[in-house]
């Protein structure tokens, strides 16, 4: 399916990688303290960041877009920057990675099941969720380097998902128009259900940042009304996070 628009997602992207390379890293000497709990939970998100991205591209690839299959390409070089961030994030504060998470494994099996469609609406769960959780961490982990390297995630984040939603507004363009909206009701559904196990699993980590598990959830189930405008109305709908 060819789809119009992708290309000015390509110049954005492309942008963003030179102002990136202009800025540098962040410095790594400065060190990071946090406490025990917040770096278990950096440990599991960067898990959920590291990856090829080979099935997404793969998939965009066979949506026969040729400007839409190279932005997907950028997107996960994006992606594969925030793993990289992350890594050097807790090396500066002398922690291993994870060489995996049950989470990420269940989250990448969902992932797969299907076509493109229900891949970015999976993927989307991760990406609004990682809106709110880049936030606290920025906001609230009170280090320097980690406030650092989390506001850049979430400036990366925060392009994201109107990429995605352009794309998915075209895929679910091709449903029948009474099924689309009971699609992406579904999909808050799941979000909500995917934001309680973050809740659950990060939730030492949350309150050290001074978020609860029940606000968290507010929070993000709150941005998803944004999300779904822009998925099944795009040109009327301009996508604002607040954060």
């Amino acid at each position: 399916m060819r789809t119009d628009g992708f290309d000015k997602w390509i110049r954005r992207f492309e942008d963003e990688r030179e102002r990136r390379h202009a800025q540098g890293d962040p410095d790594w000497e400065r060190g990071a303290a946090l406490h025990p709990a917040v770096w278990a939970s950096i440990q599991r998100f960067q898990v959920g960041e590291d990856g090829d991205g080979a099935n997404l591209v793969g998939k965009a690839d066979e949506a026969g877009d040729a400007d839409y299959a190279q932005a997907v390409r950028l997107f996960v070089a994006e992606e594969q920057n925030h793993a990289r961030l992350l890594a050097r994030l807790l090396a500066a504060g002398g922690m291993p990675t994870l060489n995996g998470h049950w989470s990420d494994t269940v989250f990448v099996r969902l992932r797969h099941l299907m076509g493109l469609r229900l891949e970015l609406l999976v993927l989307m769960i991760a990406e609004v969720v990682a809106l709110r959780y880049y936030r606290a961490l920025r906001d609230g982990a009170g280090d320097s380097l980690t406030s650092d390297v989390a506001g850049r995630i979430l400036a990366d984040e925060q392009r994201h998902v109107p990429f995605h939603c352009r794309r998915l507004h075209a895929s679910l363009a091709e449903l029948p128009r009474a099924v689309r909206r009971p699609v992406m009701a579904l999909w808050q559904l799941l979000l909500l259900a995917g934001s309680l196990v973050v809740a659950v699993d990060h939730g030492p980590a949350l309150r050290r940042l001074g978020l609860g598990r029940l606000r968290f959830t507010a929070d993000v189930m709150g941005s998803s009304r944004a999300v779904v405008n822009a998925v099944l109305s795009p040109h009327s709908v301009v996508w604002s996070d607040a954060g």
